[in-house]
């Protein structure tokens, strides 16, 4: 057990010297070498603990992503705990993205960069941690759309796979040209936008 959490260490400063460096400067310039130099390990302990610097980086996203998709998750499951609607849990949502963005910006300014690439080794590895944090969305919707709270009209892969795309963008965009304004006042303008208010109708839901 001390052997398995030992390693796992070891992989999250892997991981961590990683993402910081592809971010800083591509995947391509970036070298193992300067990956263990970074994370204060030898050249050998990278290659004990991935094959390559491409199963480094597929794992990077699958861990990265694991994490962001466990914080939805866990806000939707706190929000139904508490009472909330499935419109609050979608809220809630929002907000555990925008922390988890403030917490890991290089790991999403790569993500979000690799989202956009194609032809790379790691395409299809791209597609299922992409699926995977859109789906915990969907769920939410399915859920909100099923008992009323929104309209049946929605669609609802589109509009889960739109709902993570405001906020990843929305929050880098925070950081790179609004690092002046607070979570909660990125939070509430997305809030906004969730609740169909910004044009000062009522929210787009399925109640009068």
């Amino acid at each position: 057990m001390e052997s398995s959490t030992r390693r796992q260490a070891t992989r999250q400063k892997l991981y961590e010297a990683a993402v910081t460096l592809i971010a800083e400067q591509g995947f391509s310039a970036t070298t193992v070498d300067e990956i263990a130099e970074r994370a204060g390990v030898a050249k050998g302990t990278v290659y004990y603990n991935f094959a390559s610097k491409s199963v480094l980086f597929e794992e990077l996203l699958r861990h990265g992503v694991g994490l962001l998709s466990a914080s939805l998750r866990e806000a939707a499951q706190k929000s139904d705990e508490n009472g909330g609607s499935k419109v609050d849990a979608l809220d809630a949502m929002i907000r555990a993205g925008l922390v988890f963005i403030d917490e890991y910006p290089a790991f999403t300014q790569l993500y979000v960069a690799e989202l956009w690439r194609t032809n790379r080794a790691w395409q299809s590895t791209l597609a299922v941690v992409r699926n995977e944090t859109v789906a915990v969305v969907e769920d939410v919707l399915r859920a909100a759309v099923e008992s009323g709270e929104l309209s049946e009209e929605i669609d609802v892969p589109l509009t889960a796979a739109a709902l993570v795309g405001m906020v990843l963008v929305a929050a880098l965009d925070w950081q790179a040209f609004q690092p002046e304004r607070s979570l909660d006042d990125v939070h509430g303008a997305l809030s906004l936008l969730l609740q169909g208010r910004v044009g000062g109708g009522q929210p787009l839901t399925g109640k009068a």
